[in-house]
């Protein structure tokens, strides 16, 4: 055997595992998904009646499924818009000042990444308990008792209040994230522009930020994804959905449909539609952000 055969023969044994479960595991599912998205079915029965894209006609209809949707496009705005922000304050406080304890503060920061979402809604429940949860405690020691309300009782704020712990959950690993790029740009950079007077504002959105751009269009693709996957998880621990449907989310009402109202055609045309605003929100912002690449 050649040397170029047997190369070829290498890179081919270790690829096929992968390839193989990434067909078996995501490939066909996906394509299953689009198929009984046309399908009238109630899960459990062997009746699986065709009705083209009638399941698809619903959704358009269905207000409970807008409700759902735009549930679940206000938070990835506000996941993604406050994890961004705090994210990269806090790597750029880590990486480029020094301060006491700042690896001690980058351990504490990262918690909440690795800790189960179902303890994460255990631990925001306890805070937004209406009678003694800490953020009504807090407002009471300051004699704020107008700003108590009851977090996940309140259609109006509950999405709001899973918002909350999403981000709190998110900002460590985005954190870690961006600190790595920083920690890359070289120092002569900064003191160049220090002494030709840059203020510390100046070398962050001159410096740090085009520097990081790229690891910034990743990420924010990540948060779009994350945010679907997780919301769902945090919506079905915290509120169940509730109260009255106000804290649905898309994954969530997907869930619903298609395994507690035996409707479950419905909910994989659910699937069909959320697979493809996931994939198309992330190419337009994938375009939107795009930059010539920086090098250093």
């Amino acid at each position: 055997m050649s040397k170029k055969k047997s190369r070829n023969l290498f890179i081919g044994v270790c690829v096929a595992p992968a390839l193989i479960l990434l067909i078996l595991f995501m490939v066909i599912p996906t394509i299953e998904v689009f198929r009984m998205s046309l399908y009238q079915w109630g899960g459990f029965s062997n009746n699986q009646q065709f009705v083209g894209f009638n399941n698809f006609k619903l959704l358009w209809n269905d207000m409970d499924f807008i409700r759902s949707f735009q549930n679940s496009i206000l938070l990835i705005v506000i996941v993604a818009i406050f994890t961004f922000v705090i994210a990269v304050f806090f790597a750029a406080i880590l990486s480029k000042e020094k301060i006491r304890g700042s690896n001690f503060f980058r351990v504490i920061f990262y918690i909440p990444n690795i800790l189960s979402i179902v303890v994460i809604a255990g631990i925001f429940s306890a805070i937004y308990d209406p009678s003694n949860g800490l953020l009504n405690s807090i407002f009471h020691l300051l004699s704020l008792e107008t700003l108590q309300q009851k977090w996940l009782g309140n259609q109006t704020i509950v999405i709001y209040s899973v918002a909350g712990a999403l981000v709190w959950q998110a900002i460590g690993y985005y954190m870690v994230m961006y600190m790595s790029s920083m920690a890359s740009i070289p120092a002569s950079y900064y003191e160049a522009a220090s002494l030709e007077g840059a203020s510390k504002m100046k070398q962050f959105t001159g410096i740090t930020l085009p520097l990081i751009w790229n690891n910034i269009r990743t990420t924010l693709t990540f948060f779009i994804i994350s945010t679907i996957n997780l919301s769902f998880l945090l919506v079905k621990a915290m509120t169940g959905g509730g109260p009255d449907g106000s804290s649905e989310v898309f994954l969530f009402y997907m869930y619903d449909q298609a395994y507690t109202n035996s409707t479950y055609g419905y909910g994989m045309a659910i699937g069909v539609v959320v697979f493809i605003f996931s994939f198309a929100l992330a190419a337009i912002v994938n375009f939107i952000t795009k930059r010539d690449v920086l090098e250093y």
